[in-house]
């Protein structure tokens, strides 16, 4: 039997499973899925409707309401793709505060689990981080059905809290939420993790998770194609950003992504009147952005599915952010977007995480410091200089890499390889 091997920069390493050709019912628990923009729910759905192309069954249980808005309303039931997906009522509540995410959270996962374990002929539970109790449904559904738990793990908490100060190490919350943590990577068939850096913290927790554990990074919501060029496009041309030179950041504004150093860099370059930062998305940090006085800052909302060629081609250069305390919490792949429509990178973080791996091997782009704003406006006019088949190489480059090695085709069958039991190449 021959093994699905997804190219990386990464040692392969192999890691045999048993094929299961009989259909099968999958149940994905995941508090956010398409049409909602945000990004766990894409990359769920790519997954989920992947599996229904492979004959199997896929029930979906996700939220009524908007993840970033909770005013966005979804259709109770609908099946799209293949994919059956049934809504539950009171599940979000908006991002406004940790708590009031909290209660939507629990509430939207008291409602899973008792659907989940009345559900007939289920045969595998797939859950992710989010909600980020998500483990107490693998744990009770997988125990009471005696059913497979696959566990796709997208961000770590409460690392991620304690990390950046929202909650303390000792505190009870967190030593219960670690030990649910514990226990559902005792329980999972496989644990899926997004790199190198989030693959060692799981570990850490659980040594003898290792043997269960495949390093599958994220794909990009749109296929490789060649981006809209600049005239043509008519998301520039709407936003009047024809003759700028746009630094873009797309995604979700999370204090793990820290925009500060950017937006300072932004207001000394305000009087540079060909030079337009635009950030697109959501998100708690939306607040520090839309707060600036620069006039040279656009702030714009999440942008349709449809329209995600547009505005993410629309850039000259995409900006990535990883705070420096979170390195292997999160995973930030609003790079592989930017890569997929052939822009260059701009990144703020640390010297060790993911993005910093992918420049120092292709050259596709910037890295700086947070706090580094001095530099950052020099790099901005040094980038703002190059010769456009500079920055055109560069984005070619990127691009390449997403065709060989981080394509949606390519890493969803992976994926699917993992969920559905068949032959896969685990990456160290």
């Amino acid at each position: 039997m021959t093994a699905t091997a997804v190219p990386t920069s990464n040692t392969p390493e192999l890691a045999l499973r048993s094929h299961t050709a009989k259909p099968r019912t999958f149940l994905f628990i995941t508090w956010v899925y398409v049409p909602d923009p945000a990004s766990t729910g894409q990359h769920m759905a790519g997954a989920a409707e992947e599996l229904v192309r492979r004959g199997h069954r896929v029930v979906v249980l996700t939220s009524a309401r908007g993840y970033d808005n909770p005013q966005d309303r979804y259709p109770r039931r609908e099946t799209r793709n293949g994919v059956e997906i049934r809504r539950l009522p009171f599940a979000s509540f908006g991002k406004g505060s940790l708590a009031i995410r909290a209660i939507g959270g629990m509430v939207f996962l008291v409602q899973a689990i008792v659907l989940g374990l009345f559900m007939r002929g289920l045969d595998t539970l797939v859950i992710t981080t989010t909600p980020p109790f998500s483990a107490i449904a693998g744990v009770v559904i997988g125990f009471v059905r005696r059913v497979q738990v696959q566990y796709w793990i997208m961000d770590l908490n409460p690392d991620q809290a304690v990390a950046m100060g929202k909650a303390r190490p000792d505190a009870l919350l967190v030593r219960a939420f670690d030990w649910l943590n514990r226990r559902i990577l005792k329980r999972a068939n496989t644990v899926v993790v997004l790199d190198r850096f989030m693959k060692d913290r799981v570990v850490a927790k659980l040594p003898e998770v290792a043997s269960r554990l495949v390093v599958l990074p994220p794909w990009p919501h749109e296929e490789v194609e060649t981006p809209l060029p600049h005239l043509a496009n008519p998301f520039r041309e709407h936003h009047l950003l024809h003759g700028k030179f746009v630094i873009m950041y797309s995604g979700n504004h999370s204090p793990a992504n820290p925009l500060t150093t950017l937006i300072a860099a932004a207001e000394q370059l305000q009087d540079e009147a060909d030079i337009e930062f635009v950030f697109v998305g959501g998100g708690i940090g939306k607040r520090e952005v839309e707060a600036s006085p620069s006039r040279n800052i656009r702030s714009l909302p999440y942008q349709p599915m449809e329209r995600l060629r547009e505005s993410l081609s629309a850039a000259d250069v995409h900006v990535v952010a990883i705070g420096n305390e979170v390195v292997g919490m999160v995973h930030p792949c609003k790079v592989y977007g930017a890569m997929a429509v052939a822009r260059p990178i701009l990144l703020f973080g640390p010297r060790e995480n993911h993005v910093a791996d992918i420049l120092r091997q292709e050259g596709i782009g910037w890295h700086l410091a947070h706090g580094d704003v001095a530099g950052t406006v020099a790099a901005i006019r040094a980038m703002h200089t190059l010769p456009h088949t500079e920055l055109e190489r560069m984005g070619r480059q990127a691009q390449s890499v997403v065709a060989d090695r981080l394509g949606r085709v390519a890493l969803t069958q992976a994926l699917c390889d993992v969920l559905d039991n068949t032959p896969v190449i685990a990456h160290a």
